[in-house]
């Protein structure tokens, strides 16, 4: 059976986020996201409902989203799900939540005064890169194709 666990999200940082480092060095940044949805129920109504998602994020990453990212900040957020689950230690219960691990992220506005790219983006792993530069005009070409026997 085959295994997919891949999650896209889009919404605005609850809380500044935390930085911290493991005593091996690996920078650790969590922080809330708020997605918002809103719809028209039967009676013609707007509703709103709020969902709120735990994130954690890892090394450079996590360096990059706490110096860029303070709380109302728009964010998208690409990543993996993940159960936390712990004893309650006053109520001796099992306790579980859903988080999220990030593999990537995208600065969403471009309101930036601090001299980050507005439009940067964070490859798993990596540091941020520029959003795409234009491709370079295409030189003319000098050889002539051959036929392939291909049919397409």
């Amino acid at each position: 059976m085959a295994n997919f666990n891949k999650v896209i999200l889009a919404g605005n940082l609850t809380r500044d986020p935390e930085l911290r480092y493991t005593p091996k060095g690996t920078a650790i940044a969590k922080f809330g996201l708020a997605i918002n949805r809103t719809w028209k129920n039967d009676a013609g109504e707007t509703k709103e409902e709020v969902t709120f998602v735990d994130i954690d994020a890892f090394a450079r990453q996590a360096e990059v989203i706490a110096q860029y990212f303070k709380k109302g900040r728009p964010i998208l957020v690409e990543g993996r799900l993940r159960l936390d689950q712990w004893d309650d230690k006053q109520t001796n219960q099992k306790r579980s939540k859903l988080g999220v691990t990030l593999e990537g992220f995208q600065f969403l506005d471009s309101g930036r005064t601090d001299g980050a790219p507005s439009e940067a983006r964070q490859r798993p792993g990596g540091v941020a890169a520029p959003a795409a530069a234009p491709e370079p005009a295409a030189e003319a070409e000098t050889v002539p194709h051959e036929e392939d026997d291909v049919p397409f």
